[in-house]
């Protein structure tokens, strides 16, 4: 998924006054005297309002060895603080006609509550209060623990696709701390300590590390009082680099397969090591959020009309690219055949189409439709409470400014054939790419329940 294919306001933007700067979600901005910043996108389509604190930090900021810390800790910070005993956050937020819940990426850690309008104060409070407040026990840290050993059996263990989606990462980064899963790799979890936890959040969990997104009914004249009343008075810390090393040269590509008794269809994935907005060559990015949309962004895409539409050989095919990280991301592919076709049948196909485009072969008439499709996906976003805290929270949180989340409509918009044709060249490149069987067991009896989208297993997240 691209970084802000969940709005399409710009499209009519754009076309009608091409000189006018497009805004994408129209942001106010102010930064706290502790250095956090805040972000409040004003929506009074319903009198109701989204609260979401973005730490900078996720999963690849976890020492080596300490695998789903950065997880195991978003648990815990419903474990209570002085004031709020365990347990009782969601439930004071769902008493006030709330909602709440919690994500852990690669590179941030988010927490949110929807309220109404007239409990924004309500959840602040919580919020800020468990900032610095939190309070552990080894009895909870056990207790939570527990609850993520079985998280990880239930989602990962059980689910081949997430199985041959984590050995795929893990292969295709050779430096990068990306290489580990997000939910963690099970015996380092269950080695984690009530310390580990603790000195995790008290290096990471800091004002000046945080960025708070409040969207909905609510202004910042509204918002910048209480969040002067709530987080200003939070002390900082020294944060540690964020570090993301770069990825040396990839001399050779690798191929691997899982059988998997649970698999009743097979898959074919491809991932490519491509760069981010914040790495690698970074002038790539839009360009390659075009050439993802040319090749795999739906029915009138490459090759979903090569392999699904004109030779009836596969059920799905579809291309993602998320350019939002601190470090070298991935360009992804996935084809689910018919039933009755083989993979080595289908793969060929695959690599004729992938040829045919690092050959220059995309038109300017490909390039000018998925720009408009691009842009276009903008029009519902600004009616979204939650869409427009999403993207700017994760934008901010590797490192972008409001100003280029805001411009992102007019550099697609600029984007040139030559442009893609160049990021297809450099990133679809075999040598830098892992080629990923999913495949059934011959010997498994019939009745296994079908796979999913041939990328289901691969998360930018975990609750």
């Amino acid at each position: 998924m691209t970084l802000f294919r969940l709005c399409a306001l710009f499209l009519g933007l754009l076309l009608a006054a091409p000189s006018a700067q497009a805004r994408l979600f129209d942001p106010e901005t102010f930064i706290l005297a502790n250095g956090m910043q805040v972000v409040v996108i004003t929506n009074r389509r319903a009198p109701i309002v989204s609260h979401m604190v973005w730490y900078k930090v996720g999963a690849a900021d976890e020492v080596a060895g300490k695998s789903g810390l950065a997880h195991l800790l978003e648990h815990l910070m419903f474990k209570g603080t002085p004031t709020v005993p365990p347990g009782e956050f969601s439930k004071i937020v769902a008493r006030n006609g709330g909602r709440d819940n919690a994500f852990t990426s690669s590179d941030f850690t988010g927490y949110y509550q929807n309220v109404a309008a007239d409990k924004l104060e309500l959840v602040m409070r919580l919020e800020s209060d468990r900032m610095r407040n939190l309070v552990l026990d080894e009895k909870n840290f056990r207790t939570e623990l527990a609850v993520v050993l079985e998280e990880r059996r239930s989602r990962v263990e059980n689910n081949p696709a997430a199985l041959l989606a984590e050995q795929m990462e893990a292969v295709l980064y050779l430096n990068s701390p990306y290489q580990r899963p997000i939910i963690g790799w099970e015996t380092e979890i269950a080695g984690l300590t009530l310390d580990d936890a603790l000195a995790f959040y008290r290096r990471w969990y800091a004002p000046n590390n945080a960025t708070l997104i409040v969207a909905g009914d609510v202004d910042a004249v509204t918002v910048r009082p209480l969040a002067e009343k709530y987080y200003g008075g939070i002390e900082t810390s020294v944060l540690p680099p964020r570090a993301r090393p770069e990825e040396p040269p990839i001399r050779a590509p690798r191929r691997i397969s899982l059988t998997d008794a649970r698999v009743a269809q097979p898959a074919w994935i491809r991932l490519y090591l491509a760069p981010s907005i914040r790495a690698g060559q970074s002038d790539l990015a839009e360009p390659l959020e075009v050439l993802a949309e040319i090749m795999g962004g739906g029915s009138t895409s490459r090759l979903y009309r090569s392999l699904v539409v004109d030779r009836s050989l596969a059920a799905s095919a579809s291309v993602s690219y998320d350019s939002t990280a601190v470090g070298q991301t991935s360009l992804r592919i996935g084809v689910t055949p018919q039933p009755g076709v083989p993979l080595d049948k289908l793969e060929p196909l695959i690599d004729q189409e992938i040829a045919a485009i690092t050959k220059g072969a995309i038109t300017t008439d490909e390039v000018e439709r998925a720009k408009a499709r691009l842009i276009a996906s903008a029009a519902y976003s600004r009616d979204s409470l939650h869409t427009g805290a999403q993207t700017l929270g994760q934008a901010l949180t590797v490192g972008m400014t409001v100003a280029e989340v805001e411009a992102w409509p007019e550099r697609v918009a600029a984007i040139t054939p030559e442009q893609v044709a160049r990021a297809a060249a450099l990133v679809l490149d075999a040598r830098g790419s892992v080629t990923g069987l999913l495949l059934p067991d011959p010997k498994a009896p019939p009745g296994a329940k079908p796979a999913a989208s041939p990328l289901s297993g691969f998360q930018k997240g975990v609750h």
